[in-house]
């Protein structure tokens, strides 16, 4: 219970020096969210989008999932968590921006690479199956499973997420009309550095303010 004890203390913590402090952003949030960003990240627990991003709450409007993935466009009778959630954030929140965030030492892309079945396992292998042609591909170009081939998984996973939001008609008809852009962003733990995907170079390059430049 000492963790337990530790997030009540936390949230009191939040309300008496966050919530109800003369300036604090709930004043208008509790009628209404206009978040600009829609950020679908990882789910580890070292990758907090809001920490690494230092936002305020209300700046970005979050989905995680193991390696923060963008599954297809699938339009059917089954249920939908992630594309329910882009479905709102594009057509009712109308965000300007999308990024998938991936990251370094991912467990989910190191299952992935491994192709390792737990007999436990129900749903992940089936979730990290999205990225199946991914994997394959990074092994025509390493054929020995390294660090060096799960970061380029990792990397082109995140591509991958990019090509799948543009299969959904509602992102790709904002993404013609110029109201919506898609970015590709990469946290490197080990470094602490963040890197930005370039349309120009096809690399993933440290970010620098230079980037708004080139995405206009």
């Amino acid at each position: 219970m000492k963790e337990i004890r530790k997030f009540i203390n936390g949230f009191k913590n939040f309300r008496d020096e966050y919530y109800f402090r003369e300036d604090s952003p709930f004043i208008e949030l509790q009628k209404h969210q206009n978040p600009s960003t829609m950020v679908i990240a990882c789910s580890d627990s070292r990758t907090d989008p809001s920490l690494i991003l230092q936002c305020e709450p209300g700046e970005i409007f979050v989905v995680r999932n193991i390696a923060n993935i963008v599954p297809p466009y699938e339009p059917d009778s089954k249920h939908h968590g992630v594309s329910s959630a882009l479905e709102y954030a594009v057509k009712f929140l109308k965000v300007q921006n999308i990024m998938i965030l991936g990251h370094s030492s991912c467990g989910g892309i190191k299952s992935l690479m491994e192709n390792k079945i737990s007999d436990e396992d129900e749903f992940i292998s089936m979730w990290l199956s999205i990225l199946s042609s991914v994997r394959d591909k990074v092994f025509a170009q390493y054929p020995t499973l390294s660090v060096e081939a799960c970061t380029a998984c990792e990397m082109a996973g995140i591509l991958h997420s990019m090509n799948n939001l543009l299969s959904f008609p509602w992102v790709a008809e904002q993404v013609k009309n110029g109201n919506l852009e898609i970015h590709g962003w990469y946290f490197d733990l080990k470094d602490g550095q963040l890197l930005s995907y370039n349309d120009e170079s096809h690399l993933f390059e440290p970010l620098t303010l230079s980037y708004l430049n080139v995405k206009g």
